[in-house]
């Protein structure tokens, strides 16, 4: 079911990745949940789902988005601006949650691209700062133009240094204090951890996995092999994902 948006605001972050804040009625969610977002195209309505990055008390809706060239409806959704209209889903979704995880001390957050805008809207809230001793957000792009939100995720680090380390890896160039690294293999390597400052363990640790197939696919092998468990509603465990397509 549908309901009629309208686009208020947009953050152009580089020539194709990009913020837009709608204004719609999709009642309650849950930070880490998602809903889609559609416009009529031609005689149908094309629709895709993407994470709301905002925190629920937010007065707009946010999704981080990217340009794909040949997509059938990441361009449309590019060109919009403040006043045009969206179509939304009236209601969000998904099980990728806090409230899903129900024990651990440290918090690890593995994204990749887009896929950190779920995170995002975690940090927003009081309740992982409220629950876990550690927060690691690790944040995995090509190039560093490509890490959106990246002055506030600067920000919370420098105000909670204790607690939250933001770890950005850049694969397809050097940036001076980034890893050149996928982030699977900054995992498989303990790479991860040094730079945190926190060892891996399933008695302390909880993870989050949410990006491209491959990464979630790799890192969660990797935490397999480590003797961390899949989290399922009727066994908890420590490895939480969410495929981005």
């Amino acid at each position: 079911m549908w309901v009629e948006g309208r686009v208020v605001d947009r953050i152009d972050w580089n020539d194709k990745l990009f913020s837009l804040f709608i204004e719609a009625d999709i009642g309650n969610f849950i930070p880490g949940q998602f809903i889609k977002v559609g416009l009529d195209i031609g005689d149908k309505r094309i629709g895709r789902a993407y994470s709301l990055v905002n925190a629920p008390d937010s007065p707009a809706l946010e999704v981080l988005l990217v340009s794909v060239e040949d997509g059938l409806l990441s361009p449309a959704l590019a060109r919009l601006n403040p006043g045009d209209a969206i179509q939304v889903s009236s209601k969000a979704s998904g099980y990728m949650t806090l409230d899903e995880i129900s024990q651990g001390k440290h918090l690890w957050m593995l994204a990749t691209g887009t896929a950190v805008g779920p995170f995002i809207a975690m940090l927003r809230t009081p309740q992982p700062w409220q629950r876990f001793e550690r927060l690691v957000l690790c944040y995995g792009v090509r190039l560093a133009r490509d890490l959106a939100y990246l002055e506030e995720l600067q920000a919370l680090q420098s105000a909670n240094p204790q607690q939250f380390s933001l770890i950005p890896c850049v694969t397809r160039e050097k940036i001076p204090d980034m890893m050149q690294i996928r982030l699977p293999e900054a995992l498989r390597t303990g790479q991860l951890e040094q730079a945190a400052g926190l060892k891996i363990s399933p008695e302390q640790s909880q993870f989050m996995l949410c990006g491209n197939p491959g990464m979630v696919s790799d890192a969660q092998q990797i935490l397999l092999d480590r003797g961390l468990q899949k989290n399922l509603k009727r066994k908890p465990g420590h490895i939480t994902m969410e495929r981005y397509w």
